[in-house]
């Protein structure tokens, strides 16, 4: 079966997060970077909006050059901390379709969602789903590009930019890389381009009609990696970057709301998803984690440490009310509620039996739902508590 890769893109990453945190900025052109000093600053771009791109910005230029370029632009002091808050987020996303995440910087990753086709449907419905989600939790766009391989997704993901979405169509990979332009593919920098140009090599099209052993004369082992590129193959697979820190499912309301009774209902059911997870991967965490945005986006952060780990839906439940509780506004409209796990060290070893030890039967319905939903679907049953009655598709097992 072939692989189905996506490349995930953050848009203009640092700068979007600006314009988020701070609206005023939309729509203005945002350098975020050193002190330009009135083009005597030393250091250079980390990234612009695209309204800044306008004026030939880019990452990684002099600051001093940028300011000359725009000095009207709004220069602002990279936030890391803040930055490095928003990509973990960004990146529990994208395991909530596939553990195979492989990260390439704090903006983008590549994810093999092969084997998720059957769960949630087409790989497109994947790309707009996971662009979906990204923007509804964090107000920010990412484009996707989709396709048999890493090299075709990373090009793909690059084309329609801000808020992208491109599908390589596996019968029509030559087509899609013919009229593309030589510094698309990785490995050709300036000097090879101009030698390649020097021979009427303008596209990649053009490079696929050379053979094999005419690259390899030209250019040694690098010739072979342009004799492949040019002919979209790239069998590296995706390589998970780091082992399971932490499990979390969070929901956006459609509608900002105060109704307490809706609001624990999700915070169970997102208790139930949690733990569900957990349980899957044979993990237990020690970490409870409340995650409450309000109107406004607003955001606040609350956690408890147990004394035992767990992966029990009760208990996670339990410690996230009293969280929500000593921590909620009632005078606030809620946008968005999460929980999380973490500080992972012990693996499940339970028998699954329903007739232990009396005290273990706060248990037992964990145990009865892991095997109706194994059978029937993650959707097959849900405690009643939890089953709002709201059809946001939000509350629903993903």
């Amino acid at each position: 079966m072939s692989r189905v890769i996506l490349h995930v893109d953050m848009d203009a990453f640092f700068a979007a997060v600006e314009q988020r945190e701070h609206p005023v900025l939309i729509g203005k052109p945002v350098i975020v970077g050193a002190d330009p000093k009135k083009g005597k600053g030393r250091g250079v771009v980390s990234t612009c909006s695209y309204e800044a791109r306008v004026y030939g910005i880019h990452s990684a230029m002099p600051i001093s050059q940028a300011y000359k370029l725009c000095p009207h632009g709004i220069y602002v002091p990279p936030n890391g901390s803040l930055y490095s808050q928003v990509s973990k987020e960004i990146f529990s996303l994208f395991y909530e379709f596939t553990d195979l995440v492989e990260p390439l910087s704090i903006d983008e990753a590549f994810l093999d969602v092969s084997g998720c086709i059957q769960l949630f449907g087409s790989a497109k419905n994947i790309g707009e789903k996971l662009k979906y989600r990204i923007y509804e939790t964090q107000a920010l766009t990412a484009s996707v590009g989709i396709a048999p391989n890493k090299f075709l997704a990373k090009i793909a993901s690059d084309l329609e930019k801000p808020d992208g979405l491109v599908i390589v169509d596996e019968d029509h990979i030559q087509e899609f890389l013919d009229p593309l332009p030589l510094n698309r593919m990785w490995g050709a920098g300036v000097k090879t381009i101009e030698k390649l140009n020097k021979q009427n090599i303008y596209t990649i099209g053009d490079l696929s009609k050379l053979p094999k052993n005419v690259l390899e004369q030209k250019f040694g082992k690098q010739g072979t990696h342009f004799y492949q590129l040019s002919r979209g193959l790239d069998n590296r697979p995706v390589i998970a970057g780091h082992e399971v820190k932490s499990v979390s499912n969070e929901t956006t309301f459609s509608d900002d709301l105060y109704d307490m009774n809706i609001l624990r209902e999700t915070l169970l059911h997102l208790s139930e998803k949690v733990a569900y997870r957990m349980r899957q991967k044979n993990l237990k965490g020690k970490t409870v984690q409340l995650k409450l945005r309000y109107e406004g986006f607003e955001t606040i952060t609350r956690s408890k440490t147990l004394k035992n780990n767990t992966a029990n839906t009760e208990i996670i439940f339990q410690v996230i009310w009293e969280l929500f509780e000593s921590n909620y506004d009632q005078q606030r409209k809620v946008r968005l509620l999460g929980v999380g796990m973490s500080g992972f060290d012990e693996k499940i070893s339970q028998q699954l039996s329903l007739f232990d030890d009396p005290e273990k039967k706060i248990s037992d319905l964990d145990i009865v739902e892991d095997l109706v939903r194994k059978k029937f679907g993650k959707n097959a049953i849900n405690r009643a508590e939890g089953m709002h009655k709201s059809k946001d598709p939000d509350l629903w097992f993903d």
